[in-house]
């Protein structure tokens, strides 16, 4: 059974709506193929159709508005409580193209929106006319991922600290089922000795790997408790207050749909599982 934060056990009438949209968001991302355990088959043979491919694109610099527009917030709030949508509105931030605003919202994936709050808006935006075309988008949407990631407290987290001098820092969604978070694992000690820090947050993509999940953040020695998950052990602990479901609306949030999924301190998502050395140099610790 494949299992979404966005599924709940009982689907009534009152949140049909919300669970809808969501689930309509996060199929309609667009996806760029890595190595990694999907909750979603569809994701196994996703293209990225884009006109301009996200390699050709260079990065926005021009600095990211930050004051939430009021207005917009409101008329955004006002139309998804007219079609029956309770997702609460965050913030509406101006971009580099003219009445386009920036949303968060809470339980979904940032996305776009005009000025009137009438249309939602995935995908990237990209301004060209000039020498080279420009992702206005990419900067917003690592600019909330590093602002959500940051938040979350360190004894949240299963950390792995590197081995010397800390080079970088990624944060990592993973299942202990997945297949790549395991081969991602199986390499750890050879990501910690080349200078990076691992920041683990729960991801797991099945009903039945919740309990796992858990168990794992329950246990007295979280990183022993991992370390035996990943080969493969049946890990049991006892019940605790754990952050298992609120990574999982953080990875909703940040548009995370299989694992592992790895983001840079700088909120760059990075891809799936990588070799060491190319993580490395993803990161830019070599």
């Amino acid at each position: 059974m494949s299992f979404s934060p966005f599924s709940k056990a009982v689907l009534t009438a009152a949140n049909f709506s919300r669970n809808h949209l969501s689930r309509v968001m996060m199929s309609a991302l667009l996806v760029i193929v890595a190595a990694g355990c999907s909750n979603n088959a569809a994701d196994a043979t996703s293209t990225n159709a884009s006109v301009v491919n996200s390699a050709q694109a260079k990065t926005s610099t021009a600095p990211i508005t930050t004051e939430s527009d009021a207005a917009v917030v409101k008329a955004l709030q006002a139309n998804l409580n007219a079609s029956g949508i309770e997702e609460k509105i965050i913030s509406a931030v101006p971009t580099d193209m003219d009445d386009i605003y920036w949303v968060t919202a809470e339980g979904l994936p940032a996305f776009f929106t005009d000025k009137s709050g009438k249309h939602i808006i995935q995908g990237q935006i990209i301004a060209v006319g000039n020498a080279a075309p420009v992702d206005i988008s990419a900067a917003l949407v690592a600019g909330t991922a590093q602002e959500a990631l940051t938040a979350v407290d360190k004894s949240e987290m299963i950390i792995y600290p590197a081995k010397g001098e800390t080079k970088a820092v990624v944060y990592a969604f993973t299942d202990a089922d997945c297949g790549y978070c395991r081969k991602l694992h199986s390499e750890m000690d050879d990501i910690n000795a080349r200078g990076i820090e691992v920041r683990y947050l729960a991801w797991p993509r099945s009903q039945e790997s919740v309990p796992k999940m858990e168990a794992i953040w329950c246990s007295e020695d979280r990183n022993a408790a991992m370390n035996q998950a990943k080969i493969g052990a049946d890990i049991q602990g006892p019940s605790c207050s754990n952050p298992v479901q609120e990574h999982m609306a953080l990875g909703a949030r940040l548009g995370v749909r299989g694992t592992p999924a790895i983001f840079t301190e700088a909120g760059e998502q990075v891809g799936g599982y990588l070799p060491a050395a190319e993580l490395a140099q993803a990161v830019g610790a070599i």
